[in-house]
């Protein structure tokens, strides 16, 4: 069956996986000042009338259905290769659906592809399909940038769930209004925003920052100084080499520590807990504020400390990288 043609199979709900396939994929040069894009077809037009529906059951609730927004559904799924990069650089602008990059050994740049849509029938959910785009450019500078094109309508709904797999020396940025992002394999820093939906990421090296309004951030295996901001949602740091610098305004904040840098650590919550695991040979000073909470350390090491105006101050071992921790209404705990 055709890559490109339409199926209802998966639920609306199904995370997107992708399996390896041995299909080959047809090279596509990216010129530096004209978009290539995925083929389209005209925008949409008025629904038509449907036709009859078969008799029984699933004819029946089709026609309760009928005319309800969003009630039908259409997917298809895309592949396209393209040359990597001059600068090594790669941006992403997403603005509705999950968004996965991977970094591996590779000298080109793959897109897998999902793209969604729900209609009020069938045939309004076919042509909706036909207008989502995902348009790939080359800037004059050699940053290849992906946009999702997505057209915007009370009763219709679009998506595009991408995979894209690049070189794992790639400077990626992704930005997300809608969708997950997953985050992966890199080893030439990365830079994620998204309005609505968590970011994970795991196994990165270089320069890391990432923004969320409304979801958790979760890192595991980072490498590199760490800046992890958000509005409404905790953040979970795991296995962590370097600096690091976390915010949110209300989340809990955990963070485990492998290996310090010079620069120390920052982290701050206005409702939230705070949990803090350090390495067994940590020599750094502290400086802890709680306003409505509790302080715990859990540490072996030896701690000097002296408190004042509901502010703690002190050192670990000899002292050095600097070590700040905030939280108005929750717990400190040192381990």
């Amino acid at each position: 069956m055709d890559r490109n043609s339409a199926t209802n199979a998966r639920p609306a709900d199904e995370l997107l996986e992708f399996e390896d396939s041995n299909a080959a994929t047809e090279p596509m040069e990216v010129s530096k000042r004209d978009r290539s894009r995925f083929p389209t077809e005209p925008g949409l037009s008025r629904p038509q009338a449907e036709p009859a529906e078969s008799k029984g059951v699933g004819g029946f609730l089709r026609s309760l259905l009928s005319g309800i927004p969003w009630s039908e559904k259409a997917t298809r799924d895309f592949e396209k290769t393209l040359n990597n990069p001059l600068a090594g650089r790669v941006e992403l602008t997403n603005t509705n659906g999950r968004t996965r990059v991977v970094g591996e050994d590779r000298k080109d740049v793959l897109i897998r592809g999902q793209k969604q849509a729900r209609a009020e029938s069938a045939s309004a959910a076919q042509r909706l399909i036909e207008t989502i785009d995902l348009v790939a450019a080359e800037t004059a500078s050699g940053v290849l940038v992906f946009e999702c094109e997505i057209p915007r309508s009370w009763n219709r709904h679009g998506s595009i769930d991408l995979e894209v797999r690049v070189p794992q020396d790639t400077e990626v940025s992704v930005t997300c209004s809608n969708g997950k992002v997953c985050l992966e394999g890199l080893r030439h820093g990365v830079r994620a925003r998204s309005s609505n939906g968590s970011i994970r990421l795991e196994d990165i090296m270089g320069p890391i920052e990432l923004i969320t309004a409304n979801a958790k951030i979760c890192c595991a295996n980072t490498v590199g100084q760490l800046v992890a901001r958000s509005s409404n949602g905790k953040i979970d740091v795991d296995g962590h080499r370097g600096a690091l610098n976390a915010e949110t305004s209300n989340g809990l904040i955990r963070a485990q520590i492998i290996e310090l840098d010079d620069s120390g650590l920052k982290l701050s919550t206005s409702n939230g807990r705070i949990i803090l695991e350090l390495p067994e040979q940590t020599h750094a000073d502290l400086d802890i504020r709680v306003d409505n909470g509790v302080i715990r350390n859990e540490l072996s090491a030896q701690v000097s400390m002296r408190e004042k105006n509901g502010r703690l101050k002190g050192q670990l071992g000899r002292g050095g990288c600097p070590i700040k921790l905030r939280t108005s209404n929750g717990a400190i705990s040192l381990r």
